[in-house]
């Protein structure tokens, strides 16, 4: 019998020694949500290659959590494509000035309004600010988040359970329905979710379950305003660089992996 593949002769094999540069130093911060100024280096929020389109020309957009990591891309992206942003952020006041003067540079309005999305009250305090300053709103971008990886299911608190419920899944309930009475056809409601929603993630179970219930709040959602021609979605990234990386992760390890542009992220948004 014939075979059909010829028989490659084994040669032995070789030792090498391959220089991997280290791409980040170890940091490490303290607080939640993280100060992306104090990163090193910088997660790169914009690709100078992409030339907007006028894709979103005078739209108004809401950005929670636009300060830094996906939500600074995305607040860089729809500008370029010519929108006017706000930018809702709990504390990260530097991060988010950066963030205002990059939508500036690109020719588009900005404004900040700092407050914690926990406080149901503070959703409609949004909506007044954005309104009286663009006098409409078109999209909104629900991206706010904390993670706290713990090893087991019994180091989860109480507390820490009802902060990342609270925070990643109730902000987004208080700002649709703070925002669904000034929104007209075609507007757009954009949900951050995360892989971890379909694949799970050992030590991040509370944070898991939030984003599992984003991605069902968006799909019953959809149905919802289907009617109504509010298109609403949902983006799931994967693990990029964003200011969770100091406060979990780079402390302990340096690793390449975590170089990923946010940007790529939120191309798939418009």
């Amino acid at each position: 019998m014939n075979n059909k593949y010829p028989e490659i002769p084994y040669l032995g094999c070789k030792n090498e020694n391959i220089e991997i540069p280290i791409t980040f130093r170890a940091q490490h911060q303290n607080i939640q949500p993280g100060m992306e100024y104090e990163m090193n280096p910088i997660p790169i929020s914009d690709n100078s290659n992409v030339k907007g389109s006028g894709k979103l020309l005078n739209k108004v957009v809401i950005v929670s959590g636009g300060d830094s990591g996906i939500g600074r891309a995305i607040c860089t992206l729809f500008a370029k494509e010519g929108a006017d942003i706000a930018i809702v952020y709990l504390n990260e006041h530097r991060d988010a000035n950066c963030t205002k003067n990059i939508v500036e540079s690109y020719g588009r309005k900005c404004i900040l309004i700092p407050g914690d999305l926990r406080d149901e009250n503070f959703s409609p305090y949004i909506v007044d600010c954005v309104i009286k300053s663009f006098g409409k709103i078109d999209i909104l971008i629900n991206n706010c988040g904390v993670q706290y990886p713990q090893d087991s299911i019994l180091n989860i608190s109480n507390e820490q359970m009802r902060y990342t419920f609270e925070t990643n899944i109730f902000s987004f309930f208080y700002l649709t329905k703070a925002v669904l009475p000034f929104m007209k056809e075609n507007s757009s409601i954009i949900n951050t979710t995360s892989i971890t929603a379909f694949e799970g993630k050992k030590n991040l179970i509370d944070y898991s379950s939030t984003k599992g219930a984003i991605t069902v709040f968006t799909k019953s959602l959809a149905l919802s305003l289907a009617e109504k021609k509010i298109r609403v979605n949902a983006v799931a990234p994967r693990t990029y660089l964003d200011t969770f990386n100091p406060i979990f992760f780079f402390s302990k390890r340096s690793r390449s992996i975590w170089y990923r542009c946010s940007f790529e992220t939120c191309r798939s948004t418009i």
